[in-house]
């Protein structure tokens, strides 16, 4: 139904942003929310998911990143919110590339991701990527406490909206704050680094 939204970002929330366009707010769940300043204007491509109970706006940051999402959730097991997650590490050549050599250990890093949908995402989606030209490329949020680094915990509560645990986020929580990163989108990226180790 849409293809991209234009309008000035309003919110930026670890999971969703809101994209006003003239004068009408759309939440929109994207997978790295701080790639989006408020009170800038941006053009973000879009993909409308209807399920039973609800409807829902789903962001990219280009093309590109929305035609893999689309390859994602066709995907037996993978729901948009997996495949969100998939793309938060914003390594698609690491993702195609791990697609196209039947790498099951690189997928399962993800959240949610066990060895049977690794394989089945192998299964339906090898060749697809080379074949296209691609290769240029919930629940109440739980508080960490940070210390006051404001960064730090967005970073943190955008991970656990991507589907990491507690216990996942916990584990490399000390090595982030040795890090002192200047936004919540560079602590996120540090932070899919390290839970894909």
């Amino acid at each position: 139904m849409f293809e991209y939204l234009n309008g000035l970002i309003t919110t930026v929330t670890p999971s969703y942003i809101v994209v006003d366009v003239k004068g009408v707010g759309y939440k929109v769940q994207v997978a790295n929310p701080y790639r989006y300043e408020e009170n800038q204007e941006a053009r973000v491509y879009v993909e409308q998911v209807v399920r039973d109970n609800e409807q829902s706006l789903y962001g990219f940051y280009d093309l590109n990143e929305k035609n893999i999402f689309l390859h994602l959730i066709s995907v037996s097991g993978i729901g948009p919110k997996s495949a969100l997650a998939i793309l938060a590490g914003q390594d698609l050549q690491g993702l195609i590339h791990a697609i196209e050599n039947d790498d099951v250990k690189y997928l399962t890093k993800f959240p949610k991701i066990g060895k049977k949908t690794a394989q089945q995402i192998i299964l339906d989606l090898s060749g697809k990527f080379t074949a296209e030209g691609q290769m240029t490329l919930g629940e109440a949020p739980v508080e960490f406490s940070t210390g006051g680094n404001q960064e730090l915990e967005d970073g943190l509560a955008a991970l656990e909206s991507l589907g990491y645990s507690t216990r996942e986020i916990g584990k490399i929580k000390t090595q982030l704050e040795k890090e002192h990163l200047k936004s919540a989108d560079e602590y996120l990226r540090a932070g899919l680094k390290l839970l894909s180790k």
